[in-house]
């Protein structure tokens, strides 16, 4: 298939754009936002731009966003860097995965992938976040320590559990990333780097963005990955419904 040069420039103002900011709005960009949503050759062309870059290029509702793949690391993270921003200094991957799994929790604490919007509350206390977290933590490690020899869960509790364990408390509020406290505070100051929560350090808490809500509803919590998380945190097992 042929395209003219206007519908190549366009596509490529376009793709550029997503690369500069990661999104298109229609509210924001509406001459851009119209352009992909309605010509499908410079739809097209822009995915395939996506494709080469490694990257999703989907639209979410008024909203068009680029999604770097999981192994992108010029776009998006590597687990390297993402260790060094999550982690502490000499951190392992049980710290790693620790920071992973509270991510995890956060996303099932806000969506419950029911319904035409998963979102099922408006915002959560930091202090609930880390209390649901240590809760499930030792919910899991019970449940492995049971399971000892018998099956594998693909998730170990147990080194996480450690790995939360060993941080210290500090009722100060501490930011070191050495106590609990700071541990989930640099979490939150990631994700609202990213534009998927907004924390209020203030008053301890947390609400979501309408990015993560437009990515959870229409990429996420579809019944298979959602029922996916609920079997990684201990919610349901295989022979649940």
């Amino acid at each position: 298939m042929s395209y003219n040069i206007d519908t190549i420039r366009q596509s490529q103002e376009i793709f550029y754009y997503l690369l500069e900011k990661h999104e298109i709005s229609e509210d924001r960009e509406p001459v851009l936002f119209k352009s992909f949503a309605e010509n499908e050759e410079i739809q097209n062309l822009v995915k395939s731009q996506g494709t080469i870059a490694e990257s999703n290029i989907e639209r979410y509702g008024n909203v068009i966003y680029l999604i770097p793949k999981e192994d992108n690391h010029f776009l998006g993270y590597s687990k390297a860097q993402l260790k060094n921003l999550l982690c502490k200094s000499n951190g392992t991957d049980k710290d790693y995965y620790l920071a992973q799994f509270t991510i995890l929790v956060l996303l099932v604490e806000f969506y419950d992938g029911q319904g035409s919007s998963s979102k099922m509350r408006d915002f959560m206390r930091v202090g609930e976040l880390q209390n649901s977290v240590a809760a499930r933590l030792k919910e899991g490690a019970d449940k492995e320590a049971e399971q000892e020899d018998k099956t594998d869960s693909g998730i170990a509790f147990c080194n996480m559990l450690e790995a939360y364990e060993a941080l210290r408390s500090d009722e100060r509020g501490s930011r070191a990333k050495t106590t609990k406290e700071g541990f989930m505070h640099n979490i939150l100051v990631f994700l609202q780097s990213q534009g998927l929560i907004e924390y209020v350090e203030k008053d301890e808490t947390i609400l979501t963005t309408k990015k993560l809500d437009n990515f959870m509803d229409w990429n996420i919590l579809n019944q298979n990955n959602y029922q996916r998380v609920l079997r990684i945190l201990g919610v349901k097992t295989d022979g649940d419904n």
